[in-house]
């Protein structure tokens, strides 16, 4: 018994527990600096920890206090950049409470309303994006047992919801497209997805009503690469007609000029081709990419924060919070090309006079 209080192997909690003579919610008060002991139970345990050379490891500190330390997050999948960014923005906010991220991707399960009360077992809290792949009654499923953050999604009794404005800065890049001269616009994406592309799709539709024209129904694509090379195709081989592409996502609007490109068309000359999101890859290419800037890491942050206030007690913000968003002008939409910066001159600093032997 001596022997192996005072190795310092495979102490635990409960160990620590057993010598101090106390709980182990008492042992795990003390160690998170908590008040709520007394000075006399606080000196056993730290007396007790250190006899046995105790480190306190997070879940079994989760046991005592009836917590995780973990958050839960929900995504579709995590093909494309933006869910990359999201990803990174929750981690990095959770990690600055403490807190681990256990991911759970829709895509593949038959089942997804049982995995997440799996999830929800093993989490504090889940943060969900909000779409058609994660249905409402599978998060209605968790959201009395655990609280539950939506992100981009539609305001729902009893969930507190985020998400980052569409409708004007879609009818804003929409009103561009016209003063550039254009006509027969197409809006390339499913409205259907998400909330989020819905929402463009309605901004899309006012700018045309505020000119009194009718909107072109959405050509509806998914948003990805190949979606966006099969669109091109078709476009190439007649079967659409217009002047100008509003596309739901940057990755839709990059395939779609990549091919168009590679197919003869000059873009913006022929036909401009507009985004969403502003990913790293939309400024670099060219014609560089007319878009939409979304603060998507500042959301996967802001969710993991919410989160995190209502797993510790606060009350869930009753109206949706909106993150504002910017439309970014670059070329893709007709606009000339930004000045160039002037380039480097050659050095005029006269070269060092050959020093003598």
């Amino acid at each position: 018994m001596a022997t192996a209080q005072g190795s310092g192997q495979g102490a635990t909690i409960y160990s620590v527990a057993e010598l101090a003579g106390v709980s182990i919610a008492s042992v795990s008060r003390v160690l998170q600096g908590s008040t709520a002991v007394s000075e006399k139970t606080r000196a056993k345990v730290l007396a007790a920890a250190e006899q046995l050379n105790y480190v306190p490891l997070a879940a079994a500190r989760s046991l005592a206090v009836r917590q995780h330390e973990a958050h839960g997050l929900v995504l579709p999948e995590l093909a494309g950049p933006y869910y990359a960014e999201l990803l990174l923005g929750f981690e990095s906010r959770a990690a600055e409470y403490g807190q681990s991220v256990v991911l759970l991707l829709a895509q593949g399960k038959t089942d997804l309303a049982r995995a997440l009360r799996q999830l929800a077992t093993r989490v504090d809290g889940l943060a969900v994006l909000g779409s058609a792949a994660i249905p409402v009654e599978a998060v209605a499923s968790v959201r009395g047992n655990k609280p539950v953050i939506l992100i981009a999604g539609d305001e729902r009794p009893g969930v507190e919801a985020i998400g980052a404005e569409n409708v004007h800065s879609a009818q804003e890049l929409t009103a561009h497209l016209f003063e550039h001269g254009r006509e027969h616009l197409l809006f390339v994406g499913d409205p259907d997805v998400s909330p989020d592309v819905r929402d463009r799709y309605r901004g899309f539709a006012k700018a045309h009503e505020a000119r009194g024209l009718e909107p072109a129904a959405p050509v509806r694509f998914a948003f990805k690469e190949s979606a966006g090379a099969a669109f091109a195709e078709r476009l190439l081989a007649g079967e659409f007609s217009a002047d100008a592409l509003v596309c739901a996502n940057d990755e839709l609007a990059l395939s779609i000029l990549h091919r168009l490109q590679d197919g003869g068309v000059d873009v913006p000359g022929d036909l401009a081709v507009v985004g969403w999101d502003d990913v790293m890859t939309a400024r670099y290419v060219r014609p560089g990419l007319t878009t939409v800037r979304q603060p998507v890491q500042e959301l996967g942050a802001l969710a993991a924060e919410r989160l995190h206030q209502r797993v510790t007690g606060a009350a869930p913000h009753e109206q949706l919070t909106v993150l504002p968003t910017a439309v970014v002008i670059r070329e893709s939409c007709g606009c000339r090309p930004a000045a160039r910066h002037t380039p480097l001159q050659p050095s005029t600093v006269p070269a060092p006079a050959p020093q003598g032997k």
